[in-house]
């Protein structure tokens, strides 16, 4: 039984939907947030906690305060991008604080404490997969700095699981909703589209439209997040639609939405938005979530677009 939870990075899109449905549940939650966090999206009744998931030992010192039986951490530095600018930094947020994390839900766990940990992984430490779709099986691979940091959290948590907590990783494939923030390239087409149909701008400038992702529907990740909390076993579980699109495939979807013909007239591609290295075809193998959790998506990806435009158009 979950009656307290400590979510890191709560103010995320994530976290806000898991915020939600834990409380929804009759779950007191606890937020880790920074300072200058938006926090817009918390819902009401979340106890806020002010933190930086880099400070380990005030991280640790919470959780020993709050005694949660449940903790999901969320908190990450996100961008694939800027992880290639600031290395160190996502090293920092996505692998070391992940670990130091697990590492005290362990010492609570060994003083007798009954506490179950999450951690949102993410299919980008599979790389540039040689098999597809990939699933818990597939070998980890990253190819960008986001990537190997995340492989080692996902590594951390079946350590820990090994010495015997109950620890799972979900390998979350990507997944939108309004929430998204600004800076992702799904809410920067949305928003784009949504301002090219009122009018308002008459250019959209993206990288690479041949990128393939698997994409499906943010509050759908939430759900399988709190799953995997309430599986009586712990294990990894890949989360994903298992259908890949384009991001050519997204654009076209998203000025459809807004009721805009002829769109690539509007799109102007400029090699400066390009990764350094771009995985080529990422798309997820669900099955073990399905059969362990009773997971699956809800929304399709015209459906997922749509939501986000019309949110945009407001």
């Amino acid at each position: 039984m979950i009656s307290r939870a400590l979510v890191t990075g709560v103010a995320g899109q994530d976290g806000t939907y898991l915020a939600e449905l834990l409380l929804a549940d009759g779950v007191e939650v606890h937020g880790l947030v920074r300072p200058d966090d938006d926090t817009a999206y918390v819902p009401d009744g979340v106890v806020l906690h002010a933190g930086d998931v880099t400070d380990h030992e005030s991280t640790r010192t919470l959780l020993h305060e709050l005694g949660p039986d449940l903790v999901v951490n969320l908190a990450a530095m996100s961008s694939v991008a800027r992880s290639w600018s600031e290395p160190e930094l996502s090293w920092a947020v996505n692998a070391e604080a992940a670990i130091a994390l697990l590492e005290a839900a362990e010492e609570m766990a060994d003083a007798g404490h009954q506490i179950r940990f999450v951690q949102a992984s993410s299919a980008e430490l599979f790389g540039s997969p040689a098999v597809s779709p990939q699933d818990e099986s597939t070998p980890l691979a990253p190819t960008n700095p986001y990537g190997e940091a995340k492989a080692a959290a996902h590594r951390g948590v079946g350590e820990a699981r090994a010495r015997g907590l109950h620890a799972s990783s979900l390998i979350l494939y990507n997944h939108e909703s309004p929430r998204r923030p600004p800076a992702f390239v799904t809410r920067k087409i949305t928003a784009g589209v949504a301002a090219i149909a009122r009018g308002r701008e008459t250019e959209l400038v993206l990288g690479n439209l041949d990128a393939r992702r698997d994409w499906g529907w943010a509050p759908d990740y939430a759900d399988a997040l709190l799953r995997a909390a309430h599986a009586e076993t712990p294990d990894d579980y890949v989360i994903a639609t298992g259908v890949s699109h384009t991001v050519r495939d997204f654009v076209a979807a998203a000025f459809a939405a807004a009721g805009v013909d002829a769109w690539e007239q509007y799109v102007r591609v400029d090699p400066a938005f390009f990764r350094p290295t771009d995985a080529t075809e990422l798309v997820g193998d669900a099955s073990r979530a399905r059969r362990g959790l009773g997971w699956a998506p809800t929304r399709t990806f015209e459906q997922v677009v749509a939501a986000m435009v019309a949110a945009d158009l407001g």
